[in-house]
């Protein structure tokens, strides 16, 4: 059944996961930070491929093969708060930790857990004149291959 993203998708950053195969625990979940409804925009959170081109005297047809993957630029932008700067120190310039994004909400047992190992490398405050509410942008780096699509686990 399709269903609308806003709404039903969640995202949290993670300081900690044990398993080496980027796959959290309920404990590690609940330790990490929910920021889902500070959520402005989001972009990037990909994985990208150069593919590589094989042409051969055979055919007019240049064919290509899978290349190298790379994670595309990634950001979240987010609303300030006036009193609290949870988002300029816990997501702060040089902090590691892991993007999770619940595609399909934060249930035990659903598909479309994806984690991306990450660490900010910038984290601005948007100054304008315009009509708008105050936003942080926060620039990550992918720092390893993430994993998509996995299953959420259960309670402990």
């Amino acid at each position: 059944m399709r269903f609308n993203r806003k709404g039903t998708t969640q995202i949290k950053f993670l300081p900690t996961i044990a398993s080496t195969e980027l796959l959290p625990t309920r404990t590690e979940i609940t330790a990490g930070t929910e920021y889902t409804g500070q959520i402005a925009a989001l972009d990037g959170w990909s994985l990208e491929n150069q593919p590589i081109e094989t042409p051969d005297m055979a055919s007019t047809f240049v064919s290509k093969i899978g290349g190298d993957d790379s994670a595309s630029d990634s950001s979240l932008t987010l609303y300030e708060d006036d009193t609290v700067d949870d988002i300029e120190t816990d997501l702060a310039k040089g902090t590691s930790g892991y993007i999770v994004i619940f595609s399909k909400g934060d249930v035990a047992a659903n598909k479309g857990m994806d984690v991306f190992p990450v660490t900010v490398v910038s984290n601005s405050k948007a100054y304008t004149a315009d009509n708008e509410a105050a936003k942080v942008t926060v620039q990550f780096t992918i720092t390893d291959r993430p994993v998509f699509n996995q299953t959420v686990p259960a309670g402990p």
